[in-house]
């Protein structure tokens, strides 16, 4: 059956691939066959079957080689012992970039699911800006899995889908893509929507067969007159996709039957010239509706698309539309970025395949002065995948811009200089303020001064697009570095000593350079810097120092007795005092839990020996005790502990930090999960912070570390939320 598969998949190749080595496939079937053996899907079906589609589907767009072979072994190093330098050894260092760009980043700990899944969306990138390739998998990937997702949990198909339907159908509009985008959008409707899906299947099914005879009529009138013109052509009708149908009833809030363009009229021919004659002739057929022509053929869109664009009306009065576009038009329009590829003959390096992905350089360049996931989730969803407007610089240039953009944004995009020398603006020679927003045919001339007097502050309200956002940003950080340097520095210190972590840590070279390269800056002064302007969340970097500084200690130090040198007593038989904690080598002893760091049953713990105050339990991970046991003098005053067995039903305080987007009822939804836990509050403290986000801590009583668990997955599930932490405090 394996060989089967195999053979498909090299059919597939050859059909465009006559005569090229395929040997590196059969390698990489081979390895992908045995590294994933034994390994299912949720479906029971062997785990390898989900590589060998992806392969398929990279081989029906006719991609090279390199490409089919790193789909195959694109989930090896992700979902096996396989490392990087295994594939760079088996199959080369660019079949390693493709995968290692696909590959999640589940390994490394985040706060919060949703900042690993951001932080895995900034690697892809960064991996496509080296080669497009990468995200040409990674959608493949998100195809085959949108497919076979009918064996996953309701909750994780609705999930899944809407990350689709917010990032990747728009990344594959984006480049271009329509036919895997409107896949994409058609499966995440199904299980977002199930009812209002099969509800527009069935409409479109029960009528299709008036549809097809009015398009018919149509076609038939069109290919009449382009045989008498000797224009050869191809003429289809098009069926427009599902969630098209759905957002355009929702939208304009009309019934299926009110839609008229559920079907429209496509005219393929061989060259440019014929379009635009296939265009008049059209125009003389049916009577075009004002305002709706559009030619992106002289001026295409971001994702490459061309073709002309024009609503009808129909014999009997009902409009219709119809595209006109070449063949290699059409290619461009289906396959978008990867169509590109093929035409160009896979020349990444190329200056035009540069221009065509100049947003993601631009994308990867405003994220130089971003640390937070959020930010990046904001831009890639602002700037790239929003409609847009076409304006015209004085010169007659075309400029694309995101809807809603303004003068502001139109400088800055021309060039930052600019931007930082504008002092007003004409939009069809009419002098315009600055909050005017563009439209499609604008001219735009933007009005400069001689010398860069710099933005104003409250320009950051105005602009649409981060590129401009980010500019300004730059400039008043340039200017007040110094100022920002001394707030951000003081700001951080503060968050340290909160979280009882000594202030001397955050010079430690081995503890801060890893978090700051990690995050962009070259040093402890951006950091600084950052924290002072506003643009890093100062209590979300020392929450990230306090993990890196506890696992790097971990690692130098496991917190067992024997190797903190633990001076642990001949054994006897320990007996558990009230608090259920037994002390090894002692019995009724005095025992109290540090508020330091609120134990509870479930976390490995160690004592300490107070001057005259009995045990204190603290937690094996609390800082504490980490620098208790790289002192020689306390680290006698450890002692071995535990939790009995039969630990006697008791409440233990915890305190929990939240960190999320603040809206109304946050805190009245925060609450409710706790008391349906059956954890009584003791403490509540609520306060907001930068960029509109609510800081809660809340302390609680809980029985053991499961009911803390349980309390924070939950707390993480609600709308909003992007941590849930155990406080140490």
């Amino acid at each position: 059956m394996k060989g089967n598969e195999l053979s498909t998949l090299i059919e597939l190749i050859r059909k465009y691939n006559k005569t090229g080595d395929l040997s590196m496939v059969e390698k990489a079937y081979n390895f992908a066959v045995e590294k994933h053996d034994g390994q299912t899907r949720k479906s029971g079906e062997p785990f390898v079957n989900h590589p060998i589609q992806v392969a398929s589907i990279i081989a029906e767009m006719e991609f090279d080689v390199e490409s089919i072979v790193a789909a195959l072994l694109h989930d090896v190093v992700e979902d096996t012992d396989s490392t990087r330098e295994d594939i760079v050894r088996e199959f080369g260092e660019t079949v390693a970039l493709l995968v290692d760009g696909v590959t999640k980043l589940d390994k490394i700990p985040y706060s919060s699911k949703e900042e690993q899944q951001i932080e895995t969306l900034r690697k892809m990138f960064f991996a496509m800006a080296e080669d497009v390739r990468v995200i040409v998998i990674k959608l493949a990937d998100r195809l085959h899995n949108m497919r076979t997702m009918k064996y996953m949990p309701e909750e994780r198909q609705r999930a899944i889908s809407r990350e689709t339907l917010e990032v990747y159908a728009p990344l594959a509009h984006r480049l271009g893509m329509s036919k895997i985008k409107m896949e994409l959008e058609d499966l995440s409707l199904r299980y977002i929507d199930p009812i209002g899906y099969y509800e527009i299947v069935d409409n479109i099914a029960q009528k299709r067969e008036e549809r097809e005879k009015y398009i018919g009529e149509i076609i038939e009138i069109l290919q009449k007159k382009l045989d008498e013109l000797h224009i050869k052509a191809h003429v289809v009708g098009r069926a427009k996709h599902f969630y098209s149908i759905y957002r355009k009833m929702f939208m304009q809030n009309k019934t299926i039957d009110e839609l008229y363009d559920l079907f429209a009229v496509r005219v393929i021919v061989d060259t440019v010239s014929d379009c635009y004659a296939v265009l008049g002739m059209v125009h003389e057929l049916f009577k075009p509706m004002p305002g709706r022509f559009k030619d992106y053929i002289a001026m295409p869109k971001p994702n490459m698309y061309q073709s002309l664009h024009s609503t009808l009306i129909g014999p009997n009065g009902t409009p219709f539309e119809i595209q006109i576009r070449t063949w290699e038009m059409h290619q461009i329009a289906e396959n978008g970025i990867a169509a590109h590829w093929k035409y160009k003959e896979g020349k990444s390096g190329s200056s035009d395949m540069d221009d065509k992905l100049e947003w993601i350089k631009n994308l990867l360049e405003i994220q130089k002065d971003s640390t937070s996931p959020e930010d990046f989730m904001h831009t890639l969803k602002i700037d790239m995948f929003s409609d847009e407007v076409f304006v015209f610089t004085p010169k007659g240039d075309v400029v694309s811009l995101p809807a809603g953009s303004t003068p502001i944004d139109f400088a800055y995009r021309i060039h930052s200089a600019v931007g930082n020398r504008m002092t007003g603006a004409k939009v069809n020679g009419k002098i315009v303020p600055l909050s005017h927003e563009l439209k499609n045919g604008d001219f735009i001339d933007v009005i400069t001064s001689s010398v860069p007097h710099g933005p104003k502050i409250d320009w950051l309200k105005i602009c649409k697009t981060s590129q401009a956002r980010n500019k300004i940003n730059q400039w008043f950080k340039k200017v007040n570095r110094e100022e920002n340097i001394e707030k951000g520095k003081e700001t951080i210190e503060k968050e340290l000593s909160k979280n009882s972590i000594p202030v001397k840590y955050i010079n430690d070279e081995s503890f801060i350079s890893p978090l700051l390269k990690k995050y962009g800056f070259n040093g402890i002064m951006d950091l600084y810097a950052a924290v002072g302007y506003g643009s890093t969340n100062a209590n979300r970097f020392v929450t990230r120092f306090l993990t890196e500084c506890k696992n790097k200690q971990l690692q130098e130090m496991e917190l067992t007795p024997a190797e903190l040198n633990v001076p642990l007593k001949v054994k006897t038989t320990a007996k558990p005092n009230t608090s259920g904690v037994v002390v090894e080598g002692i019995d009724n002893c005095m025992v109290r839990f540090s508020h330091c760091c609120n134990p509870v049953p479930g976390d490995k713990i160690v004592g300490y020996v107070t001057r005259g105050r009995g045990v204190a339990v603290h937690r094996a991970d609390c800082l504490n005790m980490i620098h208790a046991a790289a002192s020689e003098q306390e680290r006698n005053r450890l002692i071995s502990v535990h939790w009995a067995g039969d630990t006697p039903p008791s409440s233990f305080q915890s305190m929990i930090t939240i960190t999320a987007s603040d809206r109304v009822n946050l805190l009245v939804d925060i609450l409710t999960v706790i008391n349906d836990a059956k954890a009584p509050v003791t403490n509540v403290n609520a306060r907001t912070g930068r960029n509109d986000l609510a800081i809660i801590e809340i302390t609680t009583e809980i029985s053991n570390t499961s009911q803390l668990d349980t309390i924070k997955r939950k707390l993480k599930a609600l709308s909003g939320v992007i941590s849930v932490s155990r406080s140490r405090q």
